[in-house]
């Protein structure tokens, strides 16, 4: 028996709420575009940028993660199968925004929803060495330096790839990778996980925006010298 897979699903959904033809509709989602009546888009990103960082596109995703039974899975159990299938750990920008739009279109989940709560994710390229930019975030003296407000109690970390925190002595978590850009500059990615609902997802969000904006410019200005 055929099994209607869920990217063709979400392709349908499109075209029963504007009129447009399957191809049109596909071409919209591929692009990264908004779905109408939608609150965000369901797409992390395009096609194009997907298969660019993942050498895979939406369509062969869907149905990978289809076949692989992904709809009845934790998103942790998720996200460390796609993490296992590009090589990656789990918490990296390519696997996340693979499951997050996989679920997001499977499964009717809002933006940032999981099932233990809600996770925003903020990332910026600092113009220093990975090694640099991991020591300013888990050594605690210098993350003094642009996170004033430390709330940051340290469960695991592994130089210079990821580290996990306890924050504020509550329930959530604040999971941090980072990854080599190119020569002489680095990434870094927070993800502040199980958080209580939209608001507070959207407070964390603009809080680490905030931060990691601070961090870049006290990194790249020398201030940790």
């Amino acid at each position: 028996m055929t099994r209607q897979r869920s990217f063709k699903h979400l392709v349908r959904t499109r075209m029963a709420k504007t009129g447009e033809s399957y191809t049109a509709a596909r071409a919209v989602l591929l692009a990264g575009q908004d779905v109408p009546g939608a609150a965000a888009p369901v797409l992390a990103t395009s096609d194009e940028t997907i298969r660019e960082r993942t050498g895979r596109g939406w369509e062969e995703w869907f149905d990978l993660l289809d076949e692989w039974g992904a709809a009845e899975k934790s998103h942790r159990e998720t996200a460390r199968w796609v993490a296992d299938q590009l090589g990656v750990v789990p918490l990296a920008w390519n696997a996340q925004a693979v499951v997050g739009s996989y679920e997001r279109a499977r499964l009717g989940r809002a933006v940032g929803q999981h099932e233990d709560g809600f996770t925003v994710s903020v990332s910026r390229t600092v113009a220093v060495s990975v090694e640099r930019l991991y020591d300013a975030v888990v050594d605690a003296t210098r993350r003094a330096g642009w996170l004033p407000e430390d709330r940051l109690l340290q469960r695991t970390a592994t130089r210079p790839r990821s580290a996990r925190f306890d924050w504020n002595g509550g329930a959530t978590r604040v999971h941090v990778t980072f990854d080599v850009k190119d020569a002489g500059r680095s990434r870094v990615t927070v993800s502040h996980v199980r958080l209580a609902d939209a608001d507070a997802a959207t407070a964390m969000k603009a809080f680490w925006q905030e931060r990691l904006d601070g961090l870049k410019a006290w990194l790249e200005g020398g201030s940790d010298a």
